[in-house]
């Protein structure tokens, strides 16, 4: 197996699924500081967005850990 087969197998792994909750979970350090520039400067606008965009994270997340889930259910050694 080469190289890029194995990449490209890393992302259907646990360990990848791991990583890109984590990575997603950074993405929530912008929205906080979304949140707090838009109170700040009193942009109910710029809030609306942060709203939406922590809504996209929570799906996100959502999704990558029914993924984990569906990961876990195959593997033959658990049972």
């Amino acid at each position: 197996m080469s190289k890029l087969e194995k990449a490209k197998g890393f992302k259907k792994s646990k360990p990848g699924t791991y990583l890109s909750i984590g990575t997603t979970l950074f993405g929530t350090l912008g929205v906080i500081k979304q949140v707090k520039r838009g109170k700040a400067e009193n942009d109910k606008l710029l809030l609306l967005d942060a709203v939406v965009s922590a809504a996209a994270i929570a799906t996100g997340i959502a999704l990558l850990v029914r993924e984990l889930r569906r990961l876990g259910d195959d593997d033959v050694l658990a049972g």
